[in-house]
């Protein structure tokens, strides 16, 4: 009974530890697939959307890569779909329309994409 007692309290230590501990953070550009109903995390933005059956069923794009962009240096450009807003520090410099973006299950040639710079 002893060993049981001891073997739950390390099994019980080591989960208490592992909830604990901060999560890594992907590196800046890194990115990561999730289905299109998950919220972008923060520092994230969405860069390209499509129909997965991962993810359900039906027309509209179900699933997004997001991509990392905690960690850029200031004066950074890149493009980001326009289905999430631009995390604190980035600025929309230009819309265009950008065929990964189609996140509407009847898409259109609008404008539906960013180019973002990082300003601060």
């Amino acid at each position: 009974m002893n060993r049981l007692r001891t073997v739950l309290a390390l099994g019980c230590t080591a989960a208490a530890l592992t909830l604990t501990m901060p999560t890594a953070h992907a590196a800046p550009g890194g990115t990561t697939t999730m289905c299109g109903s998950t919220l972008t995390p923060s520092g994230f933005v969405d860069v390209q959307w499509w129909n997965s059956a991962g993810c359900g069923s039906g027309f509209t794009p179900n699933s997004k890569k997001v991509m990392q962009l905690t960690g850029y240096p200031v004066g950074t450009v890149l493009n980001a779909c326009g289905s999430t807003w631009p995390p604190a520090g980035w600025v929309p410099v230009s819309e265009f329309y950008g065929s990964a973006c189609n996140y509407s299950a009847v898409p259109s040639l609008g404008k539906n994409s960013w180019q973002l710079k990082r300003v601060s």
